[in-house]
Parts: structure tokens; sequence; C-alpha cells
């Protein structure tokens, strides 16, 4: 495809490694020929850097295959997943998980990305219900307030939740901020 249909989102081949598109700024600067100002991502390190590419190259696409997977259990080494329509089970590392380990629950659909047959990336659902395990003492008649207090969930994240919630119910939290949404 042209560099001007590059858009946000999209996942590229670019000098052999995959890169995640942040934002795409289409440039015509006054006498100059126009380009495409780009802020990737690479999909290995992480590193985020900006690429401006010609208005005329040309940008693989990369073709990536989305499977929902459902999560299992963990072995403290390993996260176990299985495919929701063959059945077949694969395992991830904490590493490669990063920042969903703290909301995996068992059970939990998630999708993930795959491309030429390895996996690339997690996608958790917007929110997750957990149960919260640990959190001081609600305040009788406490309602609604902006008042907040830590509370310890079961897979170990804290969020801070409202001062009527106590050990054992069931929230909801997002994931994508890490923060309290409603009672579940």
């Amino acid at each position: 495809m042209n560099a001007t249909q590059l858009r946000p989102g999209m996942v590229i081949n670019f000098k052999n490694e995959l890169h995640t598109v942040f934002s795409v700024m289409h440039r015509t600067p006054g006498n100059l020929r126009a380009f495409v100002q780009a802020k990737l991502r690479n999909l290995r390190s992480g590193a985020m850097f900006e690429h401006r590419f010609a208005s005329s190259d040309t940008i693989e696409r990369a073709v990536l295959e989305e499977v929902e997977m459902e999560y299992l259990y963990d072995d403290g080494e390993y996260f176990y997943f299985m495919n929701s329509e063959t059945y077949e089970q694969m395992h991830f590392t904490r590493d490669f998980l990063g920042d969903a380990v703290s909301y995996l629950i068992p059970q939990l659909r998630v999708h993930v990305e795959f491309y030429e047959g390895k996996p690339i990336s997690v996608e958790l659902p917007a929110s997750v219900e957990m149960t919260v395990v640990e959190t001081e003492p609600s305040l009788k008649g406490a309602t609604v307030s902006n008042v907040g207090k830590p509370a310890k969930l079961e897979t170990g994240l804290v969020v801070t939740v409202p001062a009527f919630i106590s050990a054992g119910e069931k929230i909801r939290v997002n994931t994508a901020e890490g923060t309290y949404l409603e009672r579940a």
C-alpha cells in the first residue's frame, strides 16, 4: 500500500520488523514534496520513534490472524491459554503479557494476534469483573463520594475504590487505565 494510506492502529512490516502505527500526519510543506510523518512502535522492543515516509513510498501491511483464547491458569512461570475453537493450549511468559497479567482471571476471554504463526500481542476486554480480597472496612452511610480507599483484588492488583466497597464484593475494573468502574 501507499504511505498516504497509513492509519493509526495498523500493523506494518518496516525494516523487517513489525510496528504499530500510533499517529499519522500528511504534510505538504511549501515548495517541497509531500510526505507522511508517522509515529511507530516496535512490537518486539516496545520502542517508539517517528519516521518520515515519502508520499510515493510503498509500505507492507502485516496480515495478522486474531484468535479468541481463554485464560486457564498460571504455574508461576507460564500463563496458559486455550484456543476457544480448537481447544489447543498455549503458554506465554510474564514478559510477553506485560501489564495484562494483573487482569488475568480464570475463564477470561482475550484476543491474541498472530503473525506468521507467532503470537505478537494479547488484547484484553475493556473491563474485567474481579473480587476484592482486602480493603479497609466499609463506612456506614457512605454513599457515592469522591473519597476513595485502596483495595487489593484477587490477582494482586491494587485499585482505588469508593468507601462503600467492602472485601468479598465483585467490582468491574477498566483494563486500559486500571481503575474502578462500578460494582458488578
